[in-house]
């Protein structure tokens, strides 16, 4: 049988489990009895959320003075102006107007704190969502073939000691992202689970164990067991502990949603110092191929839960705030061009969102031209001018502190785009 070092080290340790719930205070009753020792230590944390099904960017923060956008969206667009039809934008700027559904997200972008990032897309033009989620997670956009993600080997460019929970993935199952030869862990829920390893080939992905200490008991890897041992121990505690009564700080407010609840456990395991660094969590439901609505509707409702539950997070962090970056991604965007049931189909470029006090903040980066079909890709998408590399890269680099872009992002060499501070 192969060793849990072999394991963990193939690709990643995943709980599986039922329902969901709030991560309990084990580790801290772990390290009160002097089980968590020097290796946990608290460092910097980037926090990333994908945004399935490809965000609409033009939506979420609109270009409101362009008049050809206006008129390849007759009945969607979104103005500024308090017209009388509907909820007018958010004016960042007087060039672009935030989502009103979004304004949880304003006083972080007046305060500095919040960067956007629009025009940001892969340089492959792929419009399937398999595909262009792939490449994002991968860093690879050109190659298929590539077995690690880019936060795996982000995790393995550090440098330092780690903690078996350095990072984690608040989802259902291993995250592309996560994918590579660092320990990663994937947690749907800590009130009732089971224990998978993913592994690279069929004897390790079906291993599956009745308990930890089922898993620990079948190894006699005495290194593994030395490194190991006082986290199994801690999750062990579970078991035993209140997992529902969890308080966020500073009257936060987490949406009842699948990425609150995943943001409301991330805080949790930032506030017991397990030694997490790089946390992924999931939003879905951005394929509005119709009836997407304005400022009610399916894409008000996401953007409404994306914001306010970063937003949450971000207040319930508090003291820990400069530890912090948040990022989103999501793999493409929407056309220019509505279509006729009030939607939009697969486009190419859109926007994402950067939170933190190392953020350059307060601005929208990237260059997005005018709409005029002659500077749209393929005469009908908003164009890629910002490769998702140079902003993954910048916020590795400047948050993390990792340098080494060559390996991060294989065959990519470009500029960065100046969304974080120093």
């Amino acid at each position: 049988m192969s060793t849990r070092r072999g394991f963990l080290k193939s690709g990643g340790l995943a709980l599986f489990g039922i329902g969901i719930g709030g991560v309990p205070s084990f580790m801290k009753a772990a390290a009160a009895s002097g089980k968590i020792i020097s290796p946990y230590k608290k460092k910097k944390i980037l926090v990333c959320i994908f945004q399935r099904g490809a965000m609409d960017g033009l939506m979420a923060v609109t270009p409101f003075t362009d008049e050809y956008l206006r008129a390849a969206r007759p009945t969607i667009f979104m103005d500024a102006a308090n017209n009388g039809k509907g909820t007018p934008l958010i004016d960042l700027d007087g060039k672009f107007g935030l989502h009103p559904a979004m304004k949880s997200f304003e006083p972080l972008f007046r305060e500095n704190r919040l960067g956007i990032v629009h025009g940001i897309g892969s340089p492959n033009n792929t419009r399937s969502h398999f595909d262009a989620q792939d490449y994002m997670e991968s860093g690879t956009p050109f190659s298929k073939g590539t077995s690690s993600g880019w936060l795996n080997r982000a995790v393995g460019l550090m440098g330092h000691d780690a903690t078996p929970f350095r990072a984690v993935s608040l989802t259902s199952s291993m995250p592309r992202s996560f994918y590579g030869d660092n320990p990663a862990i994937a947690i749907s829920n800590l009130q009732d689970f089971g224990i998978q390893m993913r592994g690279s080939n069929a004897n390790t992905t079906n291993m599956v164990a009745k308990s930890f200490e089922d898993l620990y008991d079948q190894t006699s890897n005495n290194l593994l067991k030395e490194t190991g041992k006082e986290s199994f121990d801690a999750v062990k505690m579970l078991q035993k502990t209140d997992t529902k009564n969890y308080r966020p700080e500073n009257n936060a407010v987490y949406p009842a949603s699948a990425l609150g609840n995943a943001l409301k456990q991330i805080a949790q395991l930032i506030k017991m110092d397990v030694g997490l660094e790089v946390a992924f969590a999931e939003s879905g439901g951005w394929d509005t191929h119709f009836n997407q609505g304005t400022d009610q509707g399916i894409f008000a409702r996401n953007v409404t839960d994306l914001s306010n539950a970063i937003t949450a997070f971000w207040t319930d962090m508090g003291a820990y705030q400069d530890d912090i970056t948040v990022m989103t991604m999501t793999e493409f965007g929407r056309t220019v061009k509505q279509n006729g049931t009030g939607g939009t189909d697969h486009g190419r470029a859109s926007c994402n969102f950067i939170l933190g006090n190392d953020v350059n903040g307060g601005k929208v980066h990237g260059l997005v031209k005018p709409l005029s079909i002659e500077n749209l890709e393929d005469k009908r998408d908003l164009a890629v001018t910002t490769d998702f590399r140079s902003v993954f890269s910048e916020v590795a680099d400047r948050h993390l502190r990792i340098n080494n872009d060559g390996l991060l992002f294989p065959d990519w060499k470009g500029d960065k785009l100046g969304v974080m501070k120093g």
